[in-house]
């Protein structure tokens, strides 16, 4: 392993074309095929008509497949293989520190990994106290054109992380969301979970493998596994090594369709007489894993039988092949009476087929009981069966399941994949709608003057009759209550009125569907609603249903309702009308859930639809089992930061026991009570304020006495939250960490009553520094053991949540306009206004209070002076003296009212513009007058030069001024020394130190001067 710094190196490269060269020469290629397979893979690389996913994609076929080359007419094409991938070992690993990288902005990854002079992983670095979102957005920065993004067409792996909180990954092109965390080995605590997980990811044979075997470029989308993808695609691999059948359970919403290409690659390609077949038992499972294996550039053979599946297995290809295997040619009659009989003769004469099938069978537990199963083991004997299932097998379905398939390959349940954040938790509500009749005396009028005419006996019918009637039309006053909630949520609920997310409403049969369908285009859904369900509208259906008595029967109503819904729909070819305009609600619904709001279904949809906007499904149907795992598991596919759960909404009653689906948490909550502070004498005050910051110091050095040398974060990770990849020490662990959380609360608050007031509270300058730096230092420790724990929250992910909540639910009367400055602070209306118009504009309610008005803009102006305080201490200290001087002489009396309004207009002014008028103009930038206003008095000035420091600010724009120049070369120094995100990153920050030592030659000007060119944004 060779390791670089990389910092200062100039034209440093994706392809570092030496170190390919070197490793390409010695792998035995000549130099004209190493000139060629360079130029190819650089071409590839930079193609300027191509996004950075098509690059990027090119690169992978070039490393995934070898580059062909050809040095002379006449001679055979041969392949360049740019890594070794059957021998790890083989390659040469390098790793380069701080790789600047020049293109439109300058920016530095803080870890390159090259394999053979290839960059194929960046890793950002983040300080413990910062969360890893911030290194995930630097590298998503880093991709976008403006930055740097011809450096990532040959990256596979990009990653980020910290010591408290660890590592996540994802690749080119994936979104912050959807970057993933690494699980393995939990037991393991004897390291960082950054050093465990880089250690396992980066292992060299594991990087190459993972590189090998588990990339996929899917429909514009590069993607790479999850933990439990790559570790049930090993498990599986073992199992085929060995011929051996078997089932992976993996959740809903777990990925099955990817392991199932993953898979199907490895076999076809590591065994050349293998075929797989993929079965499942609904249509639109079978459409969906023909166009995942189609996105994913696998030619696969959508076969439309049984007997087109057996025939196309009877030949040497395809290769890869998807069946519907309720086409598999059992009829009605042989699936009850002569099933048996028809096992017996299908396993009497077995159907020939070529090469070694496997066989994979989504949604394994169904089919009628696992009986087709067996039909598929009698017709193919020989082949290896793997099931796939993303529901528990109940104990009616295990048996058979078990029986035909074998053991567990790999299992990964719902709970796990909630907890990996691979899938939304859900979230069950149950709505009780009752339902009654109105006036019985009014029915009972209208029943007898309708039966006056009739016998006993037809009254008797009628009744019947009428029982029936009844219980239509309490479902129709039932179905509008229904209609009318799902409005009221779609009005209310932030996922469904802000129109990102959309809904699904499961209906008891088709007749309620179209019945619904028709309520709902009379309200705002109109045109943004659908239904479907396996109904396709035939003459036929309703030929004997007229009675001639100006009314309509159910299957008029759903005939006459469907010919409505589809009279504008043209047929695609190939298609019907149904199967159009299904396809073409399901792609809004999908792409575009502000156009398509709701889907009314039956039983359509509720498996092997992946629509990640569907937040909500309402359920009017009464479900059970898998059926109703299946169907509610619609709703937990992740899509944004707001979609924080799936949310099912029962109107059947169904869940009689659901537990509470949504804990609410908070990573801190101090109730603590810190106690009035006494009405007493200021020495009093202070005596009891010391006394309460010493108890809370030595409460904090309680609290952590136990943590074990050599007390470092490592330890205090032990010590507070033990092995954090194990929910039961983080739980045993809890008090002690609510009591450091509460200790450092209460330690803030001790230090707070008496930070500006510590030399008359009696402690000593030295005492007072320590004192600081151990609270700074306690700090610290909280916000590493939050991370760790996973007791914060990154703040950036819920800004469009609270954004939405404000403008939701905040309500604001009807807006009287007073002035026209109603959006303009009170300081910058004094700059724009002058004092006078700003007071009768801001202020106007004042009028008359002098005193109310003078404190109002002292309060912001001292505000403004706080606030910017950090970024230039001189220049703000010297405005809070003047500030004080005002109030003084106001309080006093010294001043007269017109006079006092002049000065703090004036002085309000110049905190507003943050520098003084006589600036010098060489300080052209917030960042140079603030250094400027802190080295005037420097005694490295003082040192160099004799000047007069309290000289007019006009006096410093002569070349000789030596503040200026020391502040434009300090400015200059701090510029070109600084790393990208140096903020918050140690070893970033000794950079600036640097550069500001190399300029000022003494350590405590460096450290002073640092906490400017900290606040100060330019920098």
């Amino acid at each position: 392993m060779i390791q670089h710094d990389w910092a200062d190196r100039a034209d440093n490269s994706n392809i570092e074309e030496g170190l390919l060269t070197e490793y390409l020469t010695s792998a035995g290629y000549t130099p004209p095929q190493v000139s060629m397979a360079l130029h190819k893979l650089r071409t590839e690389a930079n193609h300027p008509e191509r996004s950075l996913y098509g690059n990027n994609q090119a690169v992978y076929q070039l490393l995934r497949y070898g580059v062909p080359v050809k040095t002379e007419a006449g001679k055979a094409t041969e392949t360049v293989h740019l890594i070794n991938w059957k021998e790890a070992t083989n390659n040469q690993f390098a790793i380069a520190e701080e790789v600047t990288l020049k293109g439109k902005q300058q920016r530095r990854p803080d870890l390159v990994l090259y394999v053979n002079g290839i960059a194929i992983g960046v890793l950002e670095l983040k300080n413990g106290r910062v969360s890893i979102g911030d290194g995930i957005r630097q590298s998503l920065s880093n991709q976008q054109p403006e930055f740097n993004a011809w450096f990532f067409s040959t990256v596979q792996l990009v990653m980020a992380g910290n010591d408290s909180e660890g590592m996540q990954y994802g690749t080119v092109g994936t979104p912050a969301k959807f970057f993933l965390t690494w699980k393995e080995d939990e037991a393991d605590n004897s390291r960082f979970k950054l050093d465990k997980y880089l250690l396992k990811m980066c292992n060299k044979a594991r990087i190459i493998e993972l590189m090998h075997d588990f990339v996929l470029f899917e429909s514009g989308v590069k993607k790479l596994p999850r933990v439990h993808q790559y570790f049930g695609i090993k498990a599986a691999q073992e199992h085929v090594k060995q011929r051996k059948g078997g089932i992976i359970w993996h959740t809903q919403g777990a990925g099955k369709s990817i392991l199932m290409v993953l898979l199907a690659k490895w076999i076809l390609e590591n065994n050349p007489q293998a075929r797989v077949a993929i079965i499942t038992d609904r249509d639109e499972l079978d459409k969906q894993i023909e166009r995942v294996f189609t996105d994913a550039g696998e030619t696969i053979c959508r076969t439309s039988s049984g007997r087109d599946l057996m025939s196309q297995l009877g030949q040497a290809t395809p290769r890869l092949l998807c069946s519907l295997v309720h086409k598999f040619g059992v009829t009605a009659k042989n699936a009850d009476a002569d099933f048996d009989a028809f096992i017996k003769d299908l396993q009497a004469q077995p159907s020939t087929t070529v090469g070694e099938v496997f066989v994979f069978v989504d949604e394994c537990h169904r089919t009628q009981g696992g009986k087709l199963n067996r039909v598929m083991k009698a017709l193919m004997p020989n082949a290896v069966f793997i099931g796939f299932t993303g529901t528990p097998l109940l104990k009616k379905d295990k048996a058979t399941s078990l029986e035909v398939f074998g053991g567990y390959i790999h299992t990964y349940k719902f709970s796990e994949a909630v907890e990996d954040g691979v899938v939304l938790d859900l979230v069950y509500e149950a709505r009780d709608i009752d339902q009654k009749l109105g006036s019985q005396d009014k029915i009972d009028q209208w029943f007898d003057a309708k039966t006056k005419a009739l016998n006993d006996w037809q009254k008797q019918e009628l009744k019947k009759q009428w029982g029936t009637m009844q219980n239509v039309l309490s479902s129709k006053a039932r179905m509008d209550r229904v209609v009318a909630d799902i409005i009221f949520d779609f009005s209310v609920k932030p996922r469904l009125s802000s129109e990102r997310g959309n809904a699904i409403l499961v209906a008891s049969s088709i007749y309620e569907a179209c019945k619904y369908f028709t309520l709902f285009q009379k309200t705002l859904f109109k045109g943004r609603c659908a239904v479907i369900t396996s109904y396709n509208p035939q003459a036929k259906d309703v030929t004997l249903e007229e009675i001639g008595a100006n009314t309509e029967t159910d299957k008029q109503f759903i005939y006459n309702t469907y010919t409505d819904l589809l009279a504008n729909v043209q047929a695609k070819p190939g298609k019907s009308k149904t199967e159009t305009y299904e396809d073409e609600a399901k792609a809004l619904f999908i792409k575009q859930p502000a156009n398509m709001r709701l889907l009314v279904v039956v039983d359509k949809l509720l498996t092997g639809f992946d629509a990640p906007p569907c937040s909500y499904l309402y359920i009017d149907k009464s479900m059970q089992d898998h059926g109703l795992f299946q169907a509610i598991c619609r709703t937990n596919r992740l899509d944004g930061e707001d979609k924080d759960f799936g949310y099912i909404v029962d109107y059947k009653d169904l869940f009689k026991k659901v537990e509470n689906a949504i804990a609410v948490y908070t990573s801190e909550i101090d109730h603590s009570a810190g106690g009035a502070d006494p009405e007493v004498m200021l020495q009093d005050r202070l005596t009891l304020g010391r006394e309460r910051l010493d108890n809370a110091l030595e409460a904090m050095f309680l609290l952590c006495e136990p943590v074990p040398p050599p007390k470092g974060e490592l330890e205090h990770i032990h010590y507070f939250c033990g092995n954090t990849e194990i929910a039961d020490d983080l739980k045993t662990r809890e008090p002690q960490r609510v009591a450091f959380y509460k200790g450092v609360v209460a330690l803030l608050r001790a230090y707070a009553n008496v930070a500006d007031e510590m030399a008359p509270a009696g402690y000593s300058e030295a005492d007072a520094k320590a004192i600081k730096a151990k609270l700074d230092q306690y700090l610290a420790i909280r916000e590493i053991i939050r991370k760790a724990s996973g007791e914060t929250l990154d703040l950036k992910p819920f800004e469009a949540d609270m954004r939405h909540l404000i403008d939701t639910y905040i309500e604001a009367s009807e807006p009287r306009k007073i002035s026209p400055f109603d959006g303009i602070g009170l300081l910058d209306l004094i700059v724009k206004t002058g004092i006078a118009d700003a007071i009768a504009n801001k202020l106007a309610d004042m009028q008359g209070n002098q005193q109310a008005i003078a404190e109002t803009i002292e309060n912001n102006v001292r505000s403004k002076i706080i606030k910017e305080s950090l970024t230039d201490p001189a220049y703000f200290e010297k405005m809070s003296a003047l500030l004080d001087e005002i109030i003084k002489l106001r309080k006093d009396r010294a001043i007269e009212y017109e006079e006092y309004l002049q000065r703090i207009a004036d002085i309000a002014t110049k905190v507003q513009a943050g520098k003084a008028e006589d600036t010098p103009t060489k300080l052209d930038s917030p960042g140079k007058r603030a250094v400027f206003n802190n080295v005037k008095n420097s005694p490295v000035l003082q040192a160099n030069h004799v000047a007069e420091p309290d000289a007019p600010y006009g006096l410093a724009d002569s070349e000789e001024d030596p503040a200026v120049e020391l502040a434009l070369k300090i400015d200059k120094a701090v510029k070109l020394a600084r790393p990208d995100g140096w903020r918050g990153v140690q070893a970033k920050e000794l950079v600036i130190k640097r550069a500001l030592y190399d300029v000022l030659k003494d350590v405590d000007e460096v450290e002073r001067l640092f906490l400017i060119i900290y606040a100060q944004p330019e920098y």
